[in-house]
Order: C-alpha cells, then structure tokens, then sequence
C-alpha cells in the first residue's frame, strides 16, 4: 500500500512540472496501459440526451495552421441508444465532437 501511494505523489510532482502537452501525452501512455472502456453522457439540462460508449480517448482539437487549442474535443465510441452501458444491434460506432464551452458532458470510466 505503502508503495502506490509514494508512486501516485511522485506521479504527481511529475505532473506538476510538466507542460499540458506533455501531461496530455503522459496520461495518454498510462490510459493505453491500464486499458480504458470510457463513457461520455451528454445532457440537455436535467436530461440524459446522448450517451457514447467504449471510447478510448478524448482529444483537444488543435487548428493546422496556428496549433492552438481549438474550443471542442472529440473522439470515437458506440451511441449507446438505450444507455444500458451494452454495444447492442443497430448501435454503431460513431465519431463525434462536441464543444467545451456549450456542452454539458460527464466523461467516466464505465462501471460495469
């Protein structure tokens, strides 16, 4: 126990001195190890509207001309159209963007 609490403190002193690319690529590397089954709800208000499901990662877009963060992020995962966390028939596997300031979104690793 005592060794992966000293780990996640030397973790995060790495983290800490590090630009946001370099802990974006840094947490990439760690998610591709410990393996991901993510889940993205959006919402309309109150309401579950849109879920997405065995989604590997969400990225930052960045413009090709200026490489400047762009204010929406993307990815790709399964419309989980009955939201019972489950690839079911008929439910495909999509891409999609969404945008960081207009957006209500939970992005969480999937419980079951």
């Amino acid at each position: 126990m005592k060794k992966v609490i000293l780990t996640a403190i030397a973790a995060s002193i790495l983290f800490t001195g590090c630009t946001q690319e370099t802990q974006n690529k840094i947490g990439r590397s760690i998610q591709n190890w410990t393996g991901t089954n993510g889940v993205l709800d959006v919402y309309a208000g109150n309401k579950l509207v849109r879920r997405f499901i065995k989604i590997d990662k969400l990225s930052t877009a960045y413009g090709t001309s200026d490489d400047k963060p762009r204010p929406y992020r993307y990815g790709y995962g399964y419309v989980d159209k009955n939201f019972n966390y489950k690839v079911d028939n008929g439910e495909k596997k999509v891409y999609f963007e969404f945008s960081d300031y207009s957006t209500s979104y939970i992005f969480y690793e999937n419980p079951d």
